[in-house]
């Protein structure tokens, strides 16, 4: 199926699911699902817990996590890429839950000095391509940490 939205490759920030995680990078936080019934996190959101089935409630979380897995991308898939080439893929265990693992973007550091488990703080960036020269999207991404917790 192939996406027709007029805005993409922006994420979709109207999205029922997802739409708060983005509303909450756009204020500077980063929010994940939490169960209120049984306090599991949950990534990627969902209707209600998987778990137990309760209600999930947009919890702040402290920012920070480890590097878990990471690629490299050397070549655009599409021409919105092409200025961002290359640029580090990366899934991200957060410090709160290391099972829940967030899909970002890596940045201030270069992809030959990344390792497994370095910590990681986020950050907010604005996500703009040259197919959409008036559009962007406040993302959470990662950077090294700064300074130690």
């Amino acid at each position: 199926m192939a996406i027709t939205r007029a805005d993409f490759p922006l994420p979709d920030v109207t999205d029922e699911l997802v739409g708060e995680y983005f509303a909450a990078a756009a204020r500077g936080e980063l929010r994940v699902p939490r169960c209120a019934a049984c306090d599991r996190w949950c990534w990627y959101p969902e209707a209600v817990c998987p778990s137990c089935g309760g209600p999930l409630e947009w919890a702040l979380t402290a920012g920070r996590g480890t590097l878990f897995s990471w690629a490299v991308v050397w070549r655009e898939f599409l021409p919105a890429f092409a200025d961002l080439v290359p640029f580090v893929t990366a899934l991200v265990a957060l410090e709160e839950d290391p099972s829940v693992r967030l899909v970002t973007m890596i940045v201030d550091i270069s992809p030959d000095a990344l390792t497994a488990e370095m910590p990681l703080e986020v950050v907010f960036h604005p996500l703009r391509f040259p197919t959409l020269p008036d559009r962007e999207v406040v993302v959470p991404m990662f950077r090294p940490v700064s300074e130690p917790a």
